[in-house]
């Protein structure tokens, strides 16, 4: 590996989302600690990329849409954005293509790009054990490497001979965080005494729009039996406008913050309303009581219905196997059932540590405790460019071939 660092391994990085984009954050941050600063990035990323010194192709806002149906407007533009993201990835010959979440886009860019000498390694593994077990197959035959954030995943992909690293959830790095929850209450005039609620209700427009009622009336009912209520909604800068005027129909004082003070306005609530994703577990980590939700469009749903192999969303509750964290989805999700979930831990000490362990519990399989996932991640990558570059890679002779072969080193025991 260390003739590797000296020429500076050249990393282009895939983002679509805004999740994503804090996990490629912390990966550029990982990957220069690991090579003492020598690697190299080009590709697709937010702000927080860009902060870390990425140069974004284009905006990736544009990228970040979910749901079967959702998509279907905006399909010319994305596969326009995905021969562009292709081409650009070619000039620049990058010794790995590292695509994070998105599969529906980068997996397509992937699959692309084989056979150009470009180690092809995707972070988040795509949920086969939750819907379309046959994914698994497929992607195994294009990716040379998958890192997978829960425990259980990797032998979904193992079986087909595809190498899966477990790296870990990225949230539970923030654990231990320093934060002021009696400053954040003071310098945005919330009482010590008063009860405030996280309302997150999602990092794309979509989910957004979709779940700005739902919030509404529920927030409305929670005022009704809890006086002084204060909502607080943590969200990111490109969707403060949205956001905004979301809010003006909220019966409730609402306070907007940018990312920088997300931990500081988890630590001063009291309870949290999410809507599925990444949040649920950074709440966990926050040790904060959340109820999950979610709504798709009704179509979506439908079919998500009929495919869906999990009883579960929240990746705390996967991994546990039970509702940690109480989740109402689709028409489950009305205003009178949030609020009386919610309303279960509001001055309910015994029922908010009852969910802590539980999370607890959770994010210890998820890697708590263990190294930083962003690290794992780092090294898992430089060992799979340096596998490639040595020739050692398991599935180069299977490409020449057409097909994949699959390394038995690699199966379930």
């Amino acid at each position: 590996m260390a003739q590797m660092r000296e020429r500076g391994p050249l990393i282009y990085l895939i983002a679509g989302e805004p999740s994503g984009d804090l996990l490629g954050r912390r990966l550029m941050n990982a990957l220069k600690s690991e090579t003492a600063g020598a690697v190299r990035f080009v590709g697709l990323g937010g702000a927080q990329m860009q902060a870390e010194g990425l140069d974004s192709l284009f905006p990736i806002d544009e990228l970040a849409v979910m749901g079967l149906f959702e998509v279907v407007p905006h399909i010319r533009r994305l596969l326009r954005r995905i021969d562009e993201t292709v081409a650009d990835a070619i000039a620049a010959k990058p010794d790995a293509l590292v695509t994070i979440d998105a599969p529906a886009f980068s997996l397509r860019v992937s699959r692309r790009l084989t056979g150009r000498g470009i180690t092809l390694i995707h972070y988040v593994a795509p949920s086969v054990w939750a819907w379309k077990p046959g994914r698994a197959r497929k992607i195994a035959h294009f990716l040379d490497h998958l890192m997978a954030l829960l425990p259980f995943e990797p032998p979904y992909f193992e079986t087909h001979g595809l190498v899966t690293s477990f790296v870990g959830y990225p949230a539970i790095e923030e654990a231990g965080r320093k934060t002021d929850p009696k400053g954040f209450r003071k310098r945005h005039g919330i009482a010590a005494g008063a009860p405030a609620i996280c309302a997150l209700p999602g990092s794309r427009v979509g989910e957004v729009r979709r779940h700005a009622g739902l919030f509404a009336g529920t927030l409305a009912r929670l005022a009704a039996r809890h006086d002084g209520l204060t909502a607080i909604v943590p969200t990111l800068p490109s969707l403060r406008a949205l956001i905004e005027t979301v809010v003006r129909d909220w019966p409730v004082p609402t306070i907007i913050v940018n990312p920088e003070e997300k931990y500081d306005a988890f630590a001063a609530a009291n309870v949290a309303l999410a809507a599925s994703g990444t949040v649920s577990v950074e709440l966990a980590v926050a040790k904060v009581p959340c109820v999950v939700t979610y709504r798709l469009n009704w179509l979506t749903a439908l079919i998500a219905g009929m495919l869906l192999k999990t009883k579960y969303v929240s990746p705390v509750n996967i991994v546990l196997g039970r509702p940690a964290q109480p989740e109402y989805l689709q028409h489950r999700a009305t205003p009178a059932s949030l609020e009386q979930a919610i309303s279960a831990y509001l001055g309910n000490q015994d029922a908010c540590h009852a969910q802590a362990a539980d999370c607890a519990e959770a994010l210890t399989q998820m890697g708590l405790g263990g190294e930083k996932p962003s690290t794992r991640a780092a090294r898992a990558i430089l060992a799979a460019i340096d596998a490639g570059r040595a020739g050692q890679s398991p599935y180069t002779a299977a490409r020449a071939g057409g097909q994949r072969r699959a390394n038995p080193s690699n199966r379930r025991k």
